[in-house]
């Protein structure tokens, strides 16, 4: 069984910058592909960004250049760094992690408003 406990969400300003935390935790033996995904009022859930057990990266067109994803393998942890927050990032982020199936965090709410 693998724990996600999401963290570092909250209200930000326009313009404004954050870093998610996704920490994991119980049957972690190895590194495991990761990521986020998030999911504003009325919409469906969508890929923001992920990473592989090799370091590769994959962005959703709309944050590439304003969003970094990095992994702490020491720490079993994988983080979101965004930057130029728009209100339209809006939205529950939501971590995730690949092993025999998908496991997923309870999400963190992100406001981006003035």
């Amino acid at each position: 069984q693998v724990q996600l406990v999401e963290s570092g969400g909250g209200l930000v300003q326009p313009g404004g910058s954050l870093r998610l935390s996704c920490a994991a935790s119980g049957s972690i033996f190895t590194i495991y592909p990761m990521g986020w995904y998030r999911q504003a009022p009325g919409k469906q859930r969508e890929l923001v960004a992920a990473i592989t057990t090799l370091d590769s990266t994959n962005y959703a067109d709309s944050v590439k250049g304003r969003v970094t994803i990095s992994r702490d393998n020491a720490k079993n942890t994988v983080n979101l760094h965004m930057n130029s927050l728009k209100p339209e990032d809006t939205a529950v982020y939501y971590c995730y992690l690949d092993y025999n199936g998908r496991y997923w965090g309870q999400g963190t709410q992100v406001t981006v408003s003035s």
